[in-house]
């Protein structure tokens, strides 16, 4: 025999040096896989069956220790995990499923899932899985005092079994066995998540064949679950102070805000109340309002004419769709700031002006930066009541200027010279230049708009004219010479500020002298009735222009039609029935003085074709139509019927010879 097996061989009474490594790689491993492995060993040695299970012992001893160090080495490395994810994480959803794939790759079992505990419906739901598949297991809702799960949470204890479908000390249901058996587990160990006294859920670990769990095993999970619910719970904290800080700066800026909004509103209501006794108006208002909200604020009156704007809007502007009539509509009702719906021509809120139950007006707010809170909402309302008294305050001085005014302009154009007398004195205490008043201006407008055209027309006249409403007709004078050019004027300034398009103003020739301006409001007042039984009613004219046809049909301007279609009716009624034109060719007659070849030439036609209309025109009007009084009517009816038509722009105005 060699050396070298003399060496591995034991010593009387001994073990041999390779069975002492081979022992002492057994007790390295932990708990042995094969349990005869130790006694199998020291057979070989010959040793006595005392000295054989001493040694056996101890070395399944070293075995256990090694076991119970190597299983708190990966306690503490999935704790050190575990915690380093909780400093890292903040979503404590995502936390979860880390710690559940943790727990996972410890258990080495076929399924790791954890169960929330809801302490108030003692339910229990699967929050996170690993290795299932199922989609019905990983939504499973536990009922309370059902199953594995909830006697977990009862006992506060690890439960287990190897086969579940034998399990007969807790009861059963039919929706948590579908869902087990379609995940196709057997065995199960649940252990409870406890931290602070509380239950939070039950960590589980499962297999789909049948497996006896070792306390070991129990021992490990039960470890790692202590572990998850400390995180668990730190994490829960962590997450409840984050909410709670969040909640807390929340409130701190809502407070801001509330506190801001306040201030904001106090600078408000103290430079509108300074505005009202310092004798303000709208554009304090709107100014003010829309530098405090930076939004543009738009007030307008009870027409919806811009009264006042804080930004460049033109106040000879009207702003009524049907959103901002509707908005301000339901404000009346609530007094409140309305939405616009839709938002219109970049505003989206109004609120009505008030007096009692009268509407004075609107305000209209814009877009800004400032949001629209409670506080800024009461702002407006109030900025509105604000804009209610100062309108009624403007509006009784208006009306008693307007009153001293309007005597003024009665006396004026009044026939009664008595009322004359102290004229120039009286326009004098009114800052008005006697000679300055020169030319009558009567516009005509429907019933319903005269208001509104009135109110107009005072801002057309000022500072230096009158103009009020005299027997129904809104009347004006002015300092302009120009009769067209005043007629003009009025006109378009009061379309522009109503947005009336129907309007018709007549303004006599200028007056030399205050007694020569009521003879000048007869002649433009006639002139505007006259046109208007013509059915005139837009134009801008001289009353000159018509003197002729005003001094005859003045008594009676309704007679106007009557007198056209009694005089020439028949040949209008000829020309519409055929669609031809003696009208044209009898006005060309008359303008040429009822000379036939100078209506020829004038027309471009031969003689006899001019002769032979106006033999038509003896069979519609009758042989004595060419005496001399017949022939004036003619003429009268005609020029009156061209009249009509060139004013109301069907045709363009005739030539003349």
């Amino acid at each position: 025999m060699g050396a070298s097996q003399e060496s591995e061989r034991a010593p009387r009474g001994g073990v041999s040096v390779s069975a002492v490594l081979a022992l002492l790689d057994l007790a390295a491993k932990g708990r042995p896989d094969e349990p005869d492995a130790v006694p199998d060993l020291l057979l070989t040695e010959h040793l006595d069956t005392a000295t054989a299970a001493q040694v056996g012992r101890r070395v399944r001893e070293l075995q256990g220790a090694v076991a119970r160090l190597h299983r708190r080495g990966q306690e503490l490395a999935a704790l050190f995990s575990s915690a380093r994810e909780l400093a890292e994480l903040h979503d404590v959803d995502l936390l979860i499923t880390r710690l559940v794939r943790r727990a996972h790759d410890l258990a080495g079992t076929d399924v790791t899932y954890l169960s929330e505990f809801d302490e108030t419906t003692r339910e229990l739901r699967v929050r996170s899985t690993a290795g299932a598949v199922a989609p019905s297991f990983q939504k499973l809702r536990v009922p309370p005092h059902i199953g594995l799960a909830s006697k977990v949470v009862e006992s506060r204890a690890p439960q287990w079994t190897s086969r579940y479908e034998q399990l007969r000390d807790v009861p059963h249901t039919e929706s948590i066995d579908n869902a087990v058996r379609a995940e196709g587990l057997v065995s199960l160990l649940g252990v409870p998540l406890i931290a602070g006294g509380r239950v939070l859920g039950v960590l589980f670990a499962a297999n789909r064949t049948e497996h006896a769990f070792t306390p070991e095993e129990v021992s490990l999970l039960s470890a790692f679950a202590d572990n998850v619910a400390v995180v668990l719970q730190s994490a829960r904290l962590l997450t409840q102070a984050r909410d709670a800080a969040t909640e807390t700066q929340r409130a701190y800026d809502a407070l801001a805000d509330h506190v801001e909004a306040m201030e904001r509103a106090s600078r408000v209501h103290e430079e509108l109340t300074a505005a009202v006794l310092r004798g303000g108006g709208a554009a304090d208002v709107a100014r003010t309002l829309g530098a405090a909200l930076e939004r543009p604020v738009v007030i307008l009156d009870d027409t919806y004419a811009v009264l006042a704007s804080s930004g460049d809007r033109s106040t000879a502007s009207v702003i009524d769709p049907p959103a901002v009539r509707e908005a301000i509509t339901d404000s009346l009702r609530s007094g409140r700031c309305t939405p616009l719906n839709p938002p219109t021509d970049g505003f989206h809120t109004a609120v009505a002006v008030l007096a009692g139950e009268m509407m004075l007006g609107g305000l209209l707010i814009g877009d800004g930066t400032v949001d629209l809170g409670a506080v800024e909402q009461r702002t407006i309302e109030r900025a509105a009541q604000i804009t209610a008294l100062l309108t009624l305050k403007q509006d009784a001085v208006r009306y008693a200027e307007d009153h001293v005014r309007g005597e003024l302009l009665g006396d004026l154009v009044s026939p009664d010279v008595r009322r004359r007398a102290s004229l120039p004195a009286r326009l004098r205490a009114r800052r008005l230049r006697p000679e300055d008043l020169r030319t009558v201006v009567v516009t005509v407008v429907a019933p319903e708009q005269r208001r509104a055209v009135l109110r107009a027309a005072r801002t057309v006249a000022a500072p230096s004219g009158l103009a009020g409403e005299v027997d129904g007709v809104v009347t004006l004078v002015v300092p302009d010479g120009d009769p067209q050019r005043a007629a003009t004027t009025v006109r378009d300034r009061v379309r522009a500020a109503t947005g009336v398009g129907e309007v018709l103003t007549v303004a006599a020739s200028p007056a030399d002298g205050l007694g020569e301006l009521s003879a000048r409001f007869t002649t433009a007042r006639d002139c505007g009735r006259v046109l208007t039984a013509l059915g005139v009613e837009a134009a801008a004219v001289a009353a000159d222009a018509y003197l002729p046809y005003t001094t005859l049909l003045a008594h009676d301007p309704t007679s106007v039609r009557q007198f056209i279609d009694r005089t020439i009716g028949p040949v209008r009624r000829w020309d519409a029935e055929r669609g031809t034109d003696l009208l044209t060719t009898l006005h060309r007659f008359v303008d040429c003085n009822a000379s036939p070849a100078r209506t020829a030439r004038l027309m471009g036609v031969h003689t006899n074709t001019v002769l032979q209309r106006l033999d038509r025109v003896t069979q519609l009007l009758g042989s004595a139509w060419r005496e001399p009084e017949p022939f004036f009517r003619v003429s009268v009816a005609v020029r009156l019927h061209t009249l009509s038509d060139t004013l109301l722009g069907s045709s363009p105005p005739l030539r003349r010879p």
